[in-house]
């Protein structure tokens, strides 16, 4: 797959860790509206995509610990699954100060890829209904599509139900 200048010059710490590791995948960008009431609806609107196909990246707290959770916008994450999933008992969503700290990005832009700190990652195995799903490239208004099984590979998400539908 032929990549853009900029994904091999650079770009977010997202598409930097794709390209060091030579995944392919596509750039969406599109025109993000502050207004928005929710970032993954408005990705799979502007893309024209199955919001079943567009997963948002939350951050939440299992055992106390951060831990990230990959799930489809259409849906909502079970946080007993997810706390189930990663080993865990007890989980609640992290202070979204502490999640923008501890990634590098900003909320509506967090990405599972590229994050500052590695966190244990669960993603939700409706992804593997797809042969891509779109993630934040680590920016509002900017996705990456690639597979699942490379997502679950380069960030040793675990694959398991932890959406609601």
């Amino acid at each position: 797959m032929k990549k853009s200048k900029k994904q091999q010059s650079g770009g977010t710490p997202a598409t930097v860790a794709l390209t060091a590791t030579g995944t392919p995948f596509t750039l969406h960008a599109y025109e993000h509206d502050p207004a928005a009431a929710s970032y993954g609806e408005e990705a799979a609107q502007a893309l024209g995509v199955d919001p079943g196909q567009v997963f948002k990246t939350l951050v939440a707290e299992v055992d106390g610990a951060l831990t990230v959770a990959v799930v489809p916008v259409s849906g909502s994450l079970d946080l007993k699954a997810l706390a189930s999933a990663v080993g865990g008992k007890r989980a609640a969503m992290a202070d979204p100060a502490a999640a923008e700290r501890t990634t590098g990005y900003v909320r509506g832009g967090i990405s599972p890829l590229g994050q500052r700190k590695k966190l244990p990652t669960a993603l939700d195995a409706s992804a593997n209904g797809y042969s891509t799903i779109c993630v934040s490239a680590g920016r509002r208004g900017l996705e990456v599509e690639l597979a699942p099984a490379d997502l679950a590979a380069l960030t040793g998400a675990v694959v398991a139900p932890i959406a609601r539908a």
